[in-house]
């Protein structure tokens, strides 16, 4: 048995976490470059409490509110730009996992010259970036716990991540109490991408031990506090467990990376800018149909922490969670055409390759324009 396992993120984790903001900043730098969302928060008075945090232990800083769902190379690159400009010296990333994303590959971008899509398909390569620290609001992506930081290009729809030891943040506060101001269509979604990162480094070819435990845990604490969540946002120790689950899954795929669900997922939301969350749940059932004769044992292991029996009814118990959670939905219902089905093979073949190869079975361009035809 042989494996690597490699994490430096100093996770702080508790309720009430957030109050170590500024002291934890000040250690890397004495300019942030804050990048968060639009309105979120905003509303919730999360950002002006953040700024206040970092007055008080003496840091500067600088407010970069553009990124939105599906974040874009452009934006990073205005990002970028404007972080230079300005001298800031460290990044904080406030927000969900495409504001934590799009800070990570900001302060990438930073140190390193050139066009991103480069370093994402590996053409070229960079070896450091600004010091990031990551304050997640919602408990889906695990960005936080990870090098990994997916983009969108906007001139060919590719949407692929940037990964590098680089981009693993020198801190990230995961406070749950950020998590309850979340919309319930929100907990939902964000908590299936959770549920999913988990699943997938259990299932991956390149699953290892350390991460197979990791990710059964974080399956567990889901299975057992997101319908709890979702039904009482209010619920502050289930919310403990589901920000948990969700860190875990941002490191287990960190380690043993995503499977096809992700794969075929990401041109759907590169193509129409659907929720990933959403995506995912039109997608994943028709995957694990057709992927649980390769890996039985997992997949067994799965249904039955789900509430099922064995492998044969994985895809269904995972049906009933989605009802449960009203994410039972089809990518026609997001705007995915048949014609579309052609386009989105060819990128997954294109830019999904890695996350193909660590399914149970691998799929083929045919296969895969079967999968996107019985999900519309």
């Amino acid at each position: 048995m042989k494996f690597n396992y490699h994490l430096p993120v100093n996770l702080i984790f508790g309720a009430g976490k957030i109050e170590v903001l500024g002291e934890e900043t000040a250690k890397y730098g004495q300019k942030a470059f804050i990048v968060t969302g639009r309105n979120s928060t905003k509303k919730t008075g999360l950002l002006d409490k953040a700024l206040n945090l970092l007055e008080k232990s003496g840091i500067e800083y600088v407010v970069f509110d553009k990124v939105a769902q599906n974040p874009l190379t452009t934006t990073v690159e205005e990002g970028a730009a404007l972080a230079v400009q300005t001298g800031c010296d460290v990044v904080i990333g406030i927000g969900g996992g495409s504001i934590m994303d799009a800070s990570k590959s900001i302060a990438f971008m930073v140190k390193n010259k050139g066009d991103i899509s480069d370093y994402i398909f590996g053409r070229i390569y960079g070896e450091t970036a600004l010091p990031i620290i990551l304050v997640p609001t919602t408990a889906g992506t695990g960005s936080e716990g990870n090098n990994f930081s997916v983009l969108t290009n906007p001139k060919n729809g590719d949407k692929k991540s940037l990964r590098t030891n680089a981009i693993y943040a020198k801190a990230s506060i995961i406070d749950p109490e950020l998590m309850m101001t979340m919309p319930k269509s929100i907990i939902a979604s964000v908590g299936f991408d959770a549920l999913t990162h988990n699943i997938e480094a259990y299932i991956s070819k390149a699953s290892q031990p350390i991460t197979e435990i990791q990710a059964l845990y974080g399956i567990n604490l889901l299975s057992e506090n997101l319908i709890k969540v979702y039904n009482d946002p209010k619920d502050l120790e289930a919310w403990e467990k589901v920000t948990l689950a969700s860190t875990l899954g941002g490191m287990v795929i960190g380690i043993s990376g995503v499977a096809a669900s992700h794969g075929l997922e990401h041109p759907v939301s590169g193509l129409k800018n659907v929720v990933h969350g959403k995506g995912l749940a039109a997608l994943m059932p028709t995957i694990i149909e057709r992927s649980f004769k390769s890996s039985p044992e997992k997949f067994a292991n799965i249904s039955k922490i789900l509430g099922g029996k064995d492998e044969n009814d994985c895809s269904k118990v995972l049906g009933k969670l989605l009802e449960d959670l009203n994410l039972n939905i089809t990518l026609g219902e997001m705007g995915i055409t048949h014609e579309d089905v052609d386009w989105m093979a060819e990128n997954c073949m294109k830019v999904s390759m890695a996350s193909l190869k660590n399914n149970p079975k691998q799929f083929n361009c045919e296969e895969i324009k079967e999968i996107y035809h019985d999900c519309i």
